[in-house]
């Protein structure tokens, strides 16, 4: 099926600074979560699509011999290498390719990963692609986490128009697919994951809580897809000042929803939570 939305390949240039230090780490919890349901011996393989400055692959990487973090834009494949390199992380090969066209051997991975992402790449082709890189008992796991316009405190509204109103004035409403959510709605993940020969086999949510100050906020924007540094340009201080004029209305705490979704390989697998 071929009618997934098209998102522009360079998204996110200019934004690897901004994501690694603001974007916020998935918890504990879930990690330990997704490594409960592989059969890791530390001699195994991971594979993080769509990485982006690692942050699945550096949590997850000490219980296998080797993990891929990949993505399509080079400077978060930088950044992760920069990263791994300043810990002596030897066992991280950062690869710059898309998820469509990586070159992987079959069977090559207990576990792929791929954090809010998969929306954005072609999930049929992918999700086959999985199926096929992955040993008889490995996992997908699907994760993401809520930004902090999500949700339906004052605050969060506000910010969200707040977003709304600087896509329009600087012209960049359409940096995303209109209705890119509809293909998600029509096939859930999980359909197109089970359609690909994966099992479903238990679904999480965590909560974490995190209380967002003004740098926080404008940092994060900039780490976006939809407003990121690029775009903001010569107009970054004018919304950061916007930004500040709002403050009363905008810094709340939020308790942002993080969750995964697991599957295993449809071979027999048996997994159950």
């Amino acid at each position: 099926m071929d009618n997934e939305p098209r998102f522009a390949a360079d998204l996110y240039q200019g934004t690897a600074g901004y994501y690694d230090r603001y974007r916020l780490p998935y918890p504990d919890a879930m990690i330990e979560y997704v490594v409960g349901q592989v059969m890791v011996d530390g001699q195994g393989r991971l594979l993080d699509l769509a990485c982006g400055t690692g942050q699945l692959t550096f949590p997850l990487r000490r219980w296998f011999s080797e993990a891929w973090a990949v993505d399509r834009e080079p400077g978060m494949v930088q950044a992760v290498r920069a990263k791994a390199g300043a810990i002596g992380a030897e066992n991280i090969r950062p690869i710059v390719a898309d998820a469509e066209t990586l070159d992987a051997p079959p069977g090559h991975f207990e576990l792929a990963v791929i954090g809010n992402a998969f929306h954005r790449l072609r999930r049929d082709q992918v999700a086959g692609r999985l199926s096929g890189w992955l040993k008889p008992g490995g996992c997908v796991a699907l994760c993401w986490s809520d930004g902090p316009q999500a949700g339906d405190e004052e605050w969060q509204q506000a910010f969200a128009d707040l977003l709304g109103r600087w896509r329009r004035l600087l012209g960049a409403e359409h940096r995303i697919p209109a209705n890119w959510e509809e293909p998600q709605r029509r096939r859930p993940d999980h359909q197109v994951l089970s359609e690909a020969g994966f099992e479903m086999a238990g679904r999480r949510e965590f909560t974490v809580e995190h209380r967002w100050r003004l740098p926080d906020l404008a940092g994060w924007v900039r780490s976006t897809s939809f407003l990121p540094a690029p775009v903001l340009a010569d107009q970054g201080a004018a919304f950061d000042a916007d930004l500040a004029g709002h403050a009363g209305d905008l810094v709340g705490e939020d308790r942002q929803r993080v969750g995964h979704a697991v599957d295993g390989v449809g071979e027999g697998v048996d997994l159950t939570l």
